[in-house]
């Protein structure tokens, strides 16, 4: 606990202080294993805080994902899981930057296929008419967790030469003045298949997020049509919402 330590003398407030050292500590391959994290009030004395400003970092830290409170036992980090909220929705890339995850990209995919009956109702477009068709197979550098396919709106304007390896939302939006706005999402749980299950290096029939996303435009004119198909063990699906009075 010695090695941790904030500066007093900084400008830096000691909330944002505290919460990046506890991200340095959930990087710490000791506490990753899963020793938990220095006793709240020993912490505090020994950087010099309230309890008050360690709780306020610890509670967002807990409220991400990253930690875990067991009452009347301690704080421990999750285990390895990826996070991601409803409200204030990202582009994965942007999801897992603010998480401080770095990205690996595995696969990706480029393909013109015609549209099936449900891609021609989503996007109000002609049976059959041809479509983009992105694949992309993502994960930490230690494996994937999750496998997306893609297809967009042929009003887009997408050629399929785009460097898809960026931030997806800032490529429509930069090249093609496309703004995804609103984004409305089915949620279920699945069985891996033999495809999904060699993909994400699973066992067929271990279980899979299913994440079915429909994106649009501030015109409320469809975008994206993308599935998202996530390890079981390397994801946390967090619904944030607030109660009107």
């Amino acid at each position: 606990m010695l090695k941790y330590k904030i500066d007093h003398k900084s400008v830096v407030p000691l909330h944002v202080q505290v919460e990046n050292l506890l991200r340095e500590i959930i990087n710490d391959p000791e506490y990753r294993n899963g020793k938990f994290l220095p006793n709240e009030v020993d912490l505090a004395k020994h950087l010099g805080i309230s309890r008050n400003t360690l709780r306020q970092a610890t509670n967002k830290l807990t409220y991400e994902g990253l930690l875990i409170r067991k009452k009347g036992v301690g704080t421990v980090v999750a285990n390895k899981s990826v996070g991601t909220r409803l409200k204030n929705w990202l582009s994965f890339s942007q999801e897992m930057k603010a998480l401080g995850i770095t990205i690996t990209n595995y696969e990706l995919n480029i393909s013109w296929v015609d549209a099936d009956k449900e891609l021609s109702n989503f996007f109000r477009i002609p049976l059959n008419k041809q479509i983009l068709k992105l694949e992309r197979l993502r994960g930490r550098p230690e494996g994937p967790f999750v496998f997306f396919i893609s297809y967009f709106h042929p009003r887009v304007g997408l050629t399929g030469n785009e460097d898809f390896s960026q931030p997806l939302y800032e490529i429509l939006e930069k090249k093609y003045a496309t703004v995804a706005h609103l984004s409305k999402e089915e949620i279920s749980a699945i069985a891996a298949d033999d495809f999904l299950a060699t993909k994400l290096r699973l066992k067929p029939g271990d279980p899979i997020l299913k994440r079915k996303r429909f994106v649009f435009d501030p015109g409320s004119r469809p975008i994206e049509y993308n599935l998202g198909f996530y390890r079981a063990d390397s994801f946390v699906y967090t619904v944030e919402s607030e109660r009107e009075t």
